[in-house]
């Protein structure tokens, strides 16, 4: 039989890391929900100690899930590392995850530590952890550009303490695959009880190289673990896609001669519910999840699969998630109908409650758009990251009229804490005039850093699904928002940002890791 490499998910740790990506409680339980139905084999739910948020999500995570191992970052300090274990006191099996900075660069400038003092601190860390649990993985934080003979040393004192999971981090993208893969390799050759974990690669994507390095760590070094994010989510360039190592390892399973537990008919579901839930559109030639990763626009290529499917298609669509039907359902279907749809789909819905919601959103939506394609449905759940209790800010009504060659205007209606208001702008366009409109009458001091429009299917009659980011004094949050009118899809983003801000559910951006 075949090796099994273990499949270490941070999205909700690392991929949280991004400038608006930042989540509450609920939607990190939920996405940790569908990681274990992708059945991924270790979650990092978090950074217990960098809040109150980030701890009671990784304890109610850890209390949820039953077969996933959940794991929780800690820096190399016994504060840190006894409130990721009180996180985990709930979980039917846990890791503590703890790391320290080995580079020159990062021990001087950073730390200011001495090389004696990161060594020791690393070793009494994981000894320290080791109480709480026999599940410990140590990182060198920015171990690619860090001296080998300190690496040597740090790492082999670590498992002589008890570590069971080295994880290699090329924290900054720095590495490229030969070389990464040779230093890995080197590392377990050199150091004499190396045997006695298991190694692991936690890459970034800067140059591009993440998967990559993240394959050649495997291959070449002989890692069993790789620490990757949905869609590559992540801090700058992202992290390892965890859907493009997978579906590489199964799709040339002769070259690396591995196996990985991943149900890949759930990557895609996955996928849209990170992106919905983050507000992080994948881009469409993104591979395995884009929407156009199994298209074919060139004659000869839509005529070759058309004769054989796989003289164009190396993986198959329904392989990874994506539903061949299309056109599913419209304003007659009833809620039996739309309920076994969702869960065709793979969309985890918490609650009668929320299904019942959604079906009424998809009700209102039947009646103005005549096909209801699948991205319809999902688009449905996209925004339910502020619940009806949270909402602050309601979109009551909106009109706005532009003219060639006259300044465009728009007239909002709000429900703010249940009292209407209503107030008018103008702007340079019809979503300009209509945010500031919005503007007017909340007054949210907030800066717009982001405004984003996809279309969810093809044709002129699909819904537009727009991502806004705005910050306000060191918050950063995303809002999605989904109609067939642009204008309208415009403001229930900016509506549904402006209610994350105003929320004590949201978080401040998590502090950095590996």
């Amino acid at each position: 039989m075949a090796e099994k490499l273990i499949i270490f998910d941070t999205t909700l740790r690392d991929g949280e890391q991004s400038p608006g990506a930042s989540m509450t409680k609920d939607e990190k339980l939920r996405i940790a929900r569908q990681l274990e139905k992708l059945r991924v084999d270790v979650i990092e739910a978090g950074f217990a100690a960098s809040s109150n948020g980030d701890f009671e999500a990784v304890k109610a995570i850890a209390a949820t899930i039953r077969d996933s191992t959940v794991c929780s970052l800690s820096r190399a300090n016994d504060r840190d590392i006894a409130r990721a274990a009180e996180a985990l006191s709930g979980a039917k099996s846990s890791r503590i995850h703890t790391f320290i900075a080995t580079s020159a660069l990062h021990m001087e400038k950073k730390l200011r530590m001495t090389p004696e003092q990161v060594h020791e601190q690393a070793r009494l860390a994981v000894r320290f952890a080791r109480k709480f649990t026999d599940n410990v993985e140590f990182s060198p934080e920015d171990g690619s550009r860090s001296d080998i003979d300190f690496l040597c040393r740090v790492i082999e004192d670590v498992i002589k303490e008890g570590a069971t999971t080295i994880n290699f981090a090329d924290t900054v993208g720095y590495a490229v695959p030969e070389m990464f893969g040779q230093l890995v390799r080197t590392l377990r050759e050199r150091i004499p009880n190396s045997d006695k974990a298991v190694w692991s690669v936690h890459c970034h994507n800067d140059l591009g190289m993440a998967v990559a390095n993240s394959l050649a760590g495997v291959t070449i070094g002989g890692a069993r673990q790789i620490e990757c994010t949905i869609n590559g989510l992540g801090e700058r360039a992202g992290n390892t896609s965890l859907e493009e190592v997978v579906m590489a390892l199964k799709t040339r399973r002769d070259f690396f001669g591995l196996d990985v537990g991943i149900d890949t008919a759930q990557i895609v579901p996955t996928s849209k519910l990170v992106s919905g839930i983050t507000g992080f559109a994948v881009q469409p030639n993104k591979a395995v999840v884009g929407a156009n990763a199994f298209a074919h626009a060139s004659g000869i290529h839509q005529d070759g699969v058309l004769k054989q499917r796989d003289t164009y298609e190396i993986m198959r669509a329904e392989d990874v998630g994506w539903s061949a039907n299309k056109i599913v359902l419209g304003k007659l279907s009833g809620r039996n109908a739309f309920k076994q749809r969702v869960q065709e789909l793979g969309i985890p819905v918490d609650s009668e409650t929320e299904l019942n919601a959604a079906f009424a959103r998809f009700k209102d939506l039947a009646d103005r758009k005549s096909d209801i394609f699948d991205e319809d449905i999902q688009a449905l759940f996209s925004d339910e990251s502020v619940t009806p209790e949270s909402e602050h800010f309601k979109l009551v009504s909106l009109a706005q009229s532009s003219e060639t060659g006259e300044r465009p205007h728009a007239e909002v209606t709000l429900s703010i804490a249940g009292r209407e208001s209503r107030k008018a702008a103008s702007g340079n366009g019809p979503v300009d005039a209509t945010l500031k409109a919005i503007e007017a009458q909340v007054d949210s001091g907030s800066e717009l850093l982001l405004y984003s429009v996809n279309a969810i299917t093809t044709g002129t009659e699909s819904q537009g699904e727009v991502t806004v980011r705005l910050s306000r004094a060191g918050r950063i949050v995303n809002g999605v928002g989904a109609d067939p009118d642009i204008i309208v899809a415009s403001a229930k983003a900016y509506i549904n940002a402006l209610n994350k801000l105003q929320s004590n559910l949201e978080r401040v951006n998590p502090q950095s890791g590996v």
